[in-house]
């Protein structure tokens, strides 16, 4: 019953969670990022985020409560 993660490639050292949701495709803009948070829909590495410029990291998981379920969203190091 768990989500498939999806590997985001990112080419810096980190990257803001709400640009991080839009690179992924998970939301279409900031407003959608901030919306998810007053709902306590964001999680980073199991914990609910408030801050959509958060710094994710390489191996960051992002976690999105949907109504129709749970996606996971994983940062990875491209080169």
């Amino acid at each position: 019953m768990g989500a498939s993660m999806e590997r985001i490639g990112i080419r810096t050292d980190t990257i803001q969670l709400d640009q991080f949701l839009k690179l992924a495709g998970a939301v279409p803009t900031g407003g959608a990022v901030k919306q998810l948070m007053l709902e306590n829909r964001i999680l980073v590495n199991g914990v609910p985020e408030t801050a959509r410029r958060k710094k994710l990291s390489p191996l960051d998981v992002v976690t999105l409560r949907l109504d129709g379920g749970e996606e996971e969203y994983q940062a990875v190091r491209e080169e």
